[in-house]
């Protein structure tokens, strides 16, 4: 019984590939159950936009009609495959600065969106995910003092948090991602931030995704790792998968990792969402995900 909370496809979102309704074909060719359809949020502010070469045809206002497009067509697909797969209608969301907070909460009264991911892509409003140069420059605004830079990033987080609660938080510490060496960015005053946001999460029912995209990173574990990882379970927290594919061909990206993985940290109920009666996410217990025969079609599909 897989599912996967986080996706994205070419047809909506420039660094990825693919149309949306191949990507959940893929989905359901390879068996999934549950697909979430989360493309990005648009930022409304020109200083937001990527320093990306397709994005810099971008403006605040075709972002705002690119996910109108997407929430559009996302819905007919949602009807479409109804029989076939459960679909929910997300987004992914950015939390450049407070003012997204508003943001937001307008997009979801305005769109009635399923569901939200809970990301951060950014410090002090420089993108950390996007390349090693980005991320160096963000280094650079905190002196070069990597610990600061990983406390303002879940001092960030923990804003976001407080202020979205969202169903499913996103690559928990994607602040990782250029800096895989042990402990790196990691004191006692940012292992307390990172607790103060675990315990946060629990405390409103969100979900964490054990996002696998990592391992396509270099990092050793999916996000969060292991240390963070063992935090949630301790303090009681709950898990759902996410592939966070960038086109049809990524839908189950390193699925064939996970089981082995989920074993080996003693995991034994994941969580996913579903749609009640009334349209609303609810959250379902998967119980011994480890031992679903998903894992053995995942491997066949190799």
């Amino acid at each position: 019984m897989p599912y996967t909370h986080h996706s994205h496809s070419g047809q909506f979102c420039h660094h990825a590939t693919g149309q949306l309704e191949e990507v959940i074909l893929s989905a359901i060719k390879k068996g999934f159950h549950t697909l979430g359809l989360t493309e990005h949020m648009p930022r409304f502010s020109e200083g937001d936009l990527y320093p990306e070469e397709i994005e810099a045809k971008c403006t605040p206002q075709s972002l705002q009609k690119t996910f109108e497009d997407y929430l559009v067509e996302a819905r007919r697909l949602q009807q479409a495959y109804k029989s076939q797969i459960n679909i929910l209608v997300g987004c992914e969301i950015e939390f450049i600065t407070i003012q997204y907070k508003q943001y937001i909460a307008d997009l979801r009264q305005e769109h009635g969106i399923d569901y939200v991911v809970g990301s951060l892509h950014h410090v002090h409003g420089i993108p950390i995910d996007f390349s090693p140069e980005l991320y160096a420059t963000a280094l650079e605004k905190h002196q070069g003092n990597l610990h600061d830079l990983f406390a303002s990033y879940f001092d960030e987080q923990y804003q976001m948090l407080q202020a979205v609660h969202p169903e499913v938080v996103g690559h928990f510490d994607l602040i990782r991602i250029f800096r895989t060496e042990p402990n790196a960015g990691i004191n006692d005053e940012v292992w307390d931030k990172i607790t103060r946001n675990v315990e946060l999460v629990i405390s409103y029912g969100g979900l964490f995704e054990i996002n696998s995209r990592a391992w396509k990173k270099g990092l050793k574990d999916a996000y969060p790792q292991r240390d963070v990882f063992k935090l949630i379970q301790d303090r009681g927290g709950k898990f759902t998968l996410s592939d966070d594919s960038h086109g049809p061909k990524d839908v189950g990206l390193y699925y064939n990792k996970l089981q082995a993985y989920l074993r080996e940290m003693g995991v034994g109920s994941l969580y996913y969402l579903a749609l009640d009666d009334q349209g609303k996410p609810v959250v379902k217990e998967h119980k011994d995900a480890a031992e679903d025969t998903f894992w053995m079609k995942i491997l066949e599909q190799e």
